[in-house]
């Protein structure tokens, strides 16, 4: 077998048909500045790659179901593994999916609930037990007497298939109908039904009138229907209410019984499972314009936020139901579980499925997730959380011979827990596995076994392989920017004085999620960065407190604001923006020059050349979005899309317009001797050259080259915008607004993506907004930028229910002064470093 992935002439994006070698079952860090081709290598070629080869050995029947991916622009890759990405784009906004289900815990305990759970009445709360069939026909005739009963079998439930062969063999035993699905149909009929959905069918076995003379029918009945449906039966009254009596579990007191105790019993995405007034949604939903279904704030009031019905939530195991157990931070569920392991209570079943969930547990905790429950909502987690729990879930299985490629991992995680990161990441290696990370973290780069740098600027000037090889190698490289950084020659730069506050904004009696009711003195005109571990309560503090009840008194908006007592001097200021790391678009149509209101301009310049005068143009016909300017063949993609069936969908070209996305007419019309398709494809440095002179498009692309987005091409697609760009493009639509000097500026985590230097044009952007007399609170682990805040607010001392308490304030030297305060001992070597002692 190849000791290295062997990459020959790499051309993906700004790639420089590279050659590198990767040596294999080693840990890997591509890095180098924003933009200098780190994802086009590792993502859309090694990955992309992999994948695709992976992907080509299954059937073709099984192709049509997955998302194929793209050949990329390479010559050859020799060497190469079935490879698995976890990247910080995919956070499900999906209201199902959840920290358990995301990393397959939640599976376990479905199975571990069905196999070894202790079943409770709903009413009572008493154990139940098993009927007999004589128990059984006791409280049908009881219940039923005087009464026109109907008996059903249930011999399918919830099961996908057609069940011809079923049937068939109901008729030959001469039964005459069946309850399919709820309605009653004549076996007789020819019954249809969709292999791909499940069915519930239930066998009429008799209809009779309940009474003493009639007893050995009823009994006879009773008998049938046990037989056909291994134990279960199900009575059904005249006014259409039905009893469910099994030979499996009973109340001896409430008389109610329960199916048997199957995994999807403790699913809320199942109907068997789910509550049937929120369908396992936990709140209410209201109907939107259109017919679809929103989801509000307000808990349903059947299951209270449960999401199970209550006959799944009176099973437990170790005293607590499924939600209970889903309730506790994964660092107590772990204790738990393992000492209702080392009871032995629950037999060699539930011993190996406890097995295999404290193995994922463990490895959650190792990776600084331990503050979180099972129970949290996948689309309330940061990009960093969500990396990790899927980093989580993929070395619980515990694959070999595999290329991983992670997208910074560190992101999100304090300085304390990276090295708890690497020692994960190093194992996953040591299974035999190829470990790629794009990465900016100096804690990462120098624990990595092969560093490629990437480079040597971003956009066209980059990707060119500027140093390779371990650290002592890199760091003996003279042209890479990443070794001078790491060498110390260059550094993010202390400001010369600490800024004063203009006033202060008072936060009392926080108490959201972890928060112990906590008093925060907020300063205004300064920069101030909130920090402390992972899961400490910073983003509670800032954006479900502080932001939602900022928004509400500025914009009126209805989003419930953190639990709080009080908050004082919003009236310095006029209002609040946060700064995200969501998409500025979902469609390709989004992108950089339409989203900051360059567009405008440009297509303005555009209606104002000669040619376009003689022909009657105004800027609309410069628009890609609109009839008229575009091309119409491809509605101004400059794609078209080709159902392949069986193939991947693939995206050809225009033939029309060439992939310009406009027609010829409007092509004829030039500005320098360029297209306006010409300029789309610019990045945005190269457009800045072009239409300096242009006082309007000057501001607008010096401001998006100021927070490092030089590399980017001006009509770049939004999707393929990653989150840390996204963020620094509505940074860029913020600075180039005129200001009030009023304004509360939100960014959590604005380092992500960004390289040593990037962070250094990062801190000079957001300086210039506090110069004008701006607020910025930033939720940051990085220590470059927080030694360059004027303030600091560190939360916790640890994470979850241990965290939430203000640790310590003030300066970053006084916070580095702290004994208590983890982010001060870092803080303290970071600002020696800077200081040169």
């Amino acid at each position: 077998m190849l000791e290295h992935i062997r990459v020959k002439k790499a051309a993906q994006h700004n790639l420089k048909r590279i050659d590198v070698d990767l040596p294999r079952r080693k840990l890997i860090v591509v890095t180098g500045p924003s933009g200098s081709g780190k994802s086009s290598l590792a993502f859309d070629t090694l990955y992309a790659e992999g994948q695709r080869r992976y992907i080509e050995c299954l059937s073709a029947y099984a192709r049509q179901f997955i998302d194929q991916m793209e050949k990329p622009e390479v010559e050859s890759i020799e060497g190469l593994s079935p490879a698995i990405s976890i990247d910080q784009k995919t956070v499900s906004l999906n209201p199902r999916s959840t920290v358990g289900t995301v990393t397959e815990v939640a599976d376990l305990l479905r199975l571990l609930f069905a196999r070894a759970g202790g079943a409770h009445c709903p009413e009572c709360g008493r154990p139940v037990r098993s009927q007999t069939q004589e128990e059984i026909l006791g409280r049908v005739l009881e219940a039923y007497e005087g009464q026109a009963v109907r008996i059903l079998a249930p011999v399918v439930k919830g099961r996908k298939g057609e069940y011809q062969r079923l049937f068939d063999r109901l008729r030959k035993k001469g039964y005459l109908r069946a309850r399919v699905d709820g309605r009653m149909r004549e076996l007789e009929e020819g019954i249809s039904l969709s292999r791909t959905r499940a069915h519930t069918v239930e066998v009429l076995v008799d209809e009779v009138d309940v009474a003493p003379a009639r007893a050995p029918r009823v009994e006879e009945a009773v008998r049938r229907a046990l037989e056909l449906s291994s134990g279960d039966l199900v009575a059904l009254d005249a006014a259409g209410g039905e009893t469910l009596f099994s030979q499996k579990l009973l109340c001896p007191y409430c008389r109610v019984g329960l199916a048997e105790l199957e995994p999807r019993t403790f699913s809320f995405n199942s109907p068997y499972g789910a509550c049937g007034r929120c369908h396992g949604l936990g709140y209410k939903t209201k109907a939107e314009e259109g017919g679809e279904a929103e989801l509000t704030d307000e808990t349903c009031p059947e299951c209270r936020g449960r999401r199970l019905k209550k006959e799944s939530l009176a099973v437990k195991v170790g005293g607590r139901n499924i939600f209970e157990l889903g309730e506790l931070p994964v660092v107590r569920l772990e204790r738990e579980l393992r000492a209702l392991m080392s009871s032995g209570k629950d037999g060699p079943v539930a011993a190996r499925i406890l097995r295999e969930i404290l193995d994922r547990l463990r490895v959650m905790n190792e990776l600084g997730l331990d503050y979180l429950n099972l129970n949290r909502a996948a689309s309330t987690l940061s990009g960093g959380e969500a990396q990790r729990l899927r980093l989580a879930a993929q070395v619980g299985v515990g694959l070999r011979g595999v290329l991983y490629v992670l997208d910074e991992p560190t992101i999100g995680l304090h300085q304390r827990d990276n090295g708890r990161l690497i020692a994960l990441l190093r194992r996953v290696r040591d299974g035999g596995n190829t470990v790629v990370v794009v990465e900016h973290d100096e804690q990462t780069i120098r624990a990595a076994d092969h560093i490629l740098d990437l480079g040597p600027a971003a956009g066209e000037e980059g990707g060119f392989k500027v140093a390779e090889g371990d650290l002592a190698g890199i760091l003996a490289s003279p042209v890479s920017l990443t070794a001078r950084y790491l060498r110390g020659e260059r550094q993010v730069p202390l400001p010369a004085v600490r800024r004063k506050p203009s006033g202060w904004l008072t936060i009392t009696g926080a108490k959201e999620h972890n928060l112990k009711g906590i008093d925060v003195r907020i300063p205004l005109g300064v920069m101030t960065a909130v920090t402390g571990v992972s899961g400490s309560g910073k983003s509670t503090l800032v954006q479900d407190v502080l932001y939602r009840h900022l928004t509400g008194v500025f914009s009126g908006s209805r989003r419930k604001a953190g639990s709080y007592e009080g908050i004082a001097g919003v009236e310095k200021l006029d209002k609040a923006v946060s700064v995200d790391q969501k998409p500025i678009g979902r469609t390709p149509r989004s992108n950089p020059a339409t989203y900051t209101g360059v567009f405008g301009p440009l297509r303005e310049l555009f209606a104002g050349t000669r040619e376009a005068r003689m022909r009657g143009y105004g800027p609309g016909r410069f628009s890609f979005n609109v009839a008229g300017g575009r091309c119409e063949e491809c509605g101004g993609a400059g794609v078209k899309k080709m159902e392949m069936h069986f193939l991947p969908d693939v995206f050809v070209t225009c033939d029309r317009c060439g992939g310009k996305r406009y027609n010829r007419d409007t092509l004829a019309v030039t500005y320098k001797g360029r297209t306006i398709h010409d300029f789309l494809e610019m990045t945005l440095d190269e457009a800045y050259e072009s239409l300096k002179a242009h006082p309007v498009l000057r501001r607008k692309l010096a401001v998006l080259r100021r927070v490092g987005l030089g590399y980017a091409r001006l009509g770049q697609p939004a999707p393929t915008l990653s989150g840390g760009e996204a963020q620094r493009i509505k940074l860029a639509r913020e600075l180039g607004k005129s200001s009030t000097g009023r304004t509360l500026y939100l960014l959590d985590e604005p380092t992500t993506g960004l390289h040593f230097d990037d962070i250094r044009k990062l801190l000079e952007a957001l300086s210039e907004l506090v110069g004008l007399g701006n607020t910025v609170i930033v939720i940051e682990h990085n220590l470059e930028v927080i030694k360059a805040c004027d303030h600091v607010i560190d939360l916790g001392p640890e994470a979850g229910e241990e965290g939430g308490w203000v640790v310590a304030h003030g300066t970053p030297e006084d916070v580095a002064r702290s004994d208590r305060s983890f982010t001060g001992r870092y803080l303290k070597e970071a600002l020696a470093r800077a200081a040169g002692g």
